[in-house]
């Protein structure tokens, strides 16, 4: 069942941390800053069901996704009204699907990311249903905004991904007709040509997109786990990603994931900074990168001059999963994937959004 409720806090954290590297594009500063006061407000709760993505469109319209970790996911995507329950999005038909069921082009199997661009609702299905085996081509649903019809599905090719990656987040790039992935399950990320329907795996097992950790801590608590690349950011013809479990956030030109050959590739990554353990990752106009910072519980950004900040801290920050910027507005979900320990049927699960 979906609730939703308004509620206003205020909190103010503060982190920082040193950027270090061969060949940094800025330093974060080693200084500690802190933030004004700053207000969040919840958007929507959901009992029962863990929300992972969410996205905003240029008109303000808001969708969200619930990753098939488990039996019992009501929908895979959704449309969040802040005054009135969610919907299935598209249809409630294409919401239908369950654990044994044959999968086609009509159903969503296993949705970990939604982007909106330009009118478009991207709707990445891993295909990769409880974590054991890829059981389809992962692939992008892609949705006209204007009518909610389905206007294309981008099918990753044989070879771009393994039979245990799990695709995990996506950003397009259309200057250059490219959509770059992350493999937060198999280390490396994916370039898929938007022209020739084609794509091709890069920086398979690198450094850059391995786990530098084999766990985290919260509360004092160490929790075991193995994350590779999943954050990603697009800013200035450069694609920025991060291990789920590691400290470093790395970037490469999008003109060598394109171009360049697998050496030329491995030979242009820069690490950019150290960070907190994030999740997702998103750019505002002004070029300031926000990301979670997982152990602490917090948002952290990353000026253009390499200063890190926190933005927002505290209990209202549980696993801060995905973003989108609207209005002014950086808008969040809490997965709080480290505190679940078995069913998830009495944890609720939040869509904030803070003003940036």
């Amino acid at each position: 069942m979906y609730q939703l409720k308004f509620i206003t806090l205020a909190i103010v954290g503060i982190f920082s941390l040193i950027s270090c590297g061969d060949k940094p594009e800025k330093k974060a500063t080693s200084k500690p800053i802190a933030d004004s006061v700053t207000t969040a407000i919840e958007i929507a709760h959901f009992k029962g069901q863990q929300v992972t993505g969410v996205t905003v469109t240029d008109a303000g319209r808001i969708f969200a996704n619930f990753p098939r970790w488990r039996t019992g996911v009501n929908n895979s995507v959704i449309e969040v009204f802040e005054n009135d329950i969610p919907k299935p999005y598209p249809s409630a038909e294409w919401n239908t699907w369950e654990i044994g069921n044959p999968v086609s082009d009509s159903t969503f199997v296993a949705v970990q990311s939604v982007v909106a661009k330009d009118s478009m609702l991207y709707v990445l299905d891993t295909r990769n249903p409880l974590f054991k085996s890829v059981i389809d081509a992962p692939r992008v649903f892609v949705f006209n905004l204007h009518n909610n019809s389905l206007r294309d599905i981008l099918i990753l090719t044989e070879g771009s991904y393994k039979p245990k990656s799990y695709i995990n987040d996506l950003r397009i790039d259309t200057k250059n007709n490219m959509i770059y992935f992350t493999d937060s399950a198999q280390p490396g990320l994916v370039v898929y040509n938007l022209k020739t329907k084609e794509s091709k795996r890069v920086l398979d097992g690198h450094f850059s997109t391995s786990s530098e950790v084999d766990f985290l801590t919260f509360h004092g608590e160490k929790q075991k786990r193995t994350v590779h690349s999943d954050g990603i950011a697009l800013k200035n013809d450069r694609l920025y990603y991060h291990a789920l479990t590691g400290y470093s956030l790395f970037s490469v030109p999008v003109d060598s994931l394109i171009n360049g050959s697998e050496t030329g590739i491995e030979k242009s990554v820069t690490k950019v900074a150290t960070t907190g353990a994030p999740d997702g990752m998103i750019f505002d106009q002004q070029g300031n990168l926000y990301l979670a910072n997982l152990e602490k519980d917090a948002i952290d950004y990353l000026t253009p001059k390499g200063e890190l900040k926190t933005l927002l801290s505290g209990a209202q920050v549980k696993w801060a999963d995905s973003f989108s910027i609207f209005n002014g507005y950086l808008y969040y979900t809490n997965s709080r994937i480290n505190e679940v320990k078995g069913t998830i049927n009495d944890m609720e699960f939040t869509i904030y959004k803070v003003k940036i």
